[in-house]
């Protein structure tokens, strides 16, 4: 049977046991290991390249002015024309035939005005000698008068019948080229309906299709540079002429019109062109495309606050870039950006942030 003392021993032993159990701290859980970059606010000034064809400043759609059936075709597609070169011939046998009517119509007239004007001579040689009456001399002018004035509207008709004629030839209004055919021989065709698209000579624009949203912004600069697709080496300048002021209901597409101050040797009428143009510089932020996330749908990134937790930020995208994204809302610079190894972040958490930077880490990966 142990003694009072040795009770004493062991609940002193048992004390400083658990004294010393209390006062060693609980083992912290490891932190996310996150690479941070320090956001730099700079201008950012975006450049968009275009592509589009050269066209002729006018282009007229040609059209017969009576209707009727296509018996010649003069010219193709891609033949240069003169003014006042015939293009295409209808066939001419029914408006001939009005002609021919109308021609014998104003003969007939004429002979109506004759023979009414001799019997008007006659009445006024009998009437001061009072051999006839004044109702007949009146009925004889009124006569006359009637006679003439039909001879006046089968003339008109006569005239009229001899343009509708001349129309059955298209005629160029303007030297140029011809750009499309719509009708071929033997075609019966309506008046006004297009039968040729003619490129006139003289000023050359570049025409590109831009959407609306690359439109928000002038250009920096009046002055674009023009050049050959195929060949980047053949190049000349424009100026912006002309934009569309409403939106292609099947493209979604504004067009842009840009004038050519000269057509260089290899840039002709239908060549495919390019031209960049420069937006004007704003205030934003360049990030590794890394460093997005999305709060719900909304793009988003990783911040750093002052206790070194991790909290979810949303911002804007101005552009996306090939390995990185433009920030044009939300960050306003001095703020601390996760850039690799926000995966499995939540708000809140406290993060470890590595020394070398994200950017360091690629190279040291290059072999």
């Amino acid at each position: 049977m142990a003694g009072p003392g040795l009770k004493t021993v062991v609940g002193l032993s048992l004390l400083v046991l658990l004294t010393a159990c209390g006062d060693k701290k609980p083992v912290e859980k490891d932190r996310p290991r996150v690479f941070v970059q320090e956001v730099k606010a700079a201008d950012y000034a975006a450049s968009v390249t275009l592509t589009g064809d050269v066209q002729a400043r006018v282009q007229t759609e040609l059209s017969f002015r009576v209707g009727g059936k296509i018996v010649q075709r003069m010219v193709d597609v891609g033949d240069r024309v003169s003014a006042k070169q015939v293009l295409a011939k209808l066939d001419p046998k029914d408006l001939q035939t009005t002609l021919n009517s109308a021609q014998a119509q104003v003969v007939a007239e004429q002979a109506r005005v004759t023979q009414t004007s001799a019997a008007f001579v006659r009445q006024q040689k009998l009437l001061p000698k009072g051999y006839t009456s004044q109702s007949e001399y009146d009925s004889a002018q009124a006569a006359l008068r009637s006679s003439q004035s039909a001879l006046t509207a089968a003339q008109a008709q006569l005239a009229n019948a001899r343009e509708q004629l001349s129309y059955t030839a298209l005629i160029a209004d303007a030297p140029g080229v011809i750009t499309a055919r719509q009708a071929e021989v033997g075609q019966v065709v309506q008046a006004t309906v297009p039968i040729f698209s003619l490129a006139r000579d003289g000023e050359r624009d570049a025409v590109f299709n831009v959407y609306e949203s690359l439109l928000t912004e002038r250009p920096e600069g009046k002055t674009l540079e023009v050049s050959l697709l195929d060949n980047p080496a053949i190049k000349t300048t424009g100026t912006v002429r002309e934009v569309t002021p409403a939106v292609s209901a099947q493209t979604g597409t504004v067009q842009v019109k840009v004038s050519l101050s000269s057509l260089p040797e290899g840039m002709q009428l239908g060549s495919v062109v390019s031209a960049t143009a420069k937006l004007p510089g704003k205030a934003a932020v360049e990030l590794p495309w890394s460093a997005l996330t999305k709060n719900i749908s909304e793009p988003a990134v990783w911040l750093i606050d002052g206790e070194g937790k991790a909290q979810l930020h949303t911002v804007t995208i101005g552009r996306y870039l090939t390995g990185k994204v433009i920030i044009s809302a939300g960050l306003d610079g001095g703020e601390k950006v996760i850039i690799a190894g926000g995966q499995l972040l939540h708000p809140g958490v406290k993060v470890e942030i590595a020394e070398n930077t994200y950017k360091d880490l690629a190279v040291e990966a290059l072999p």
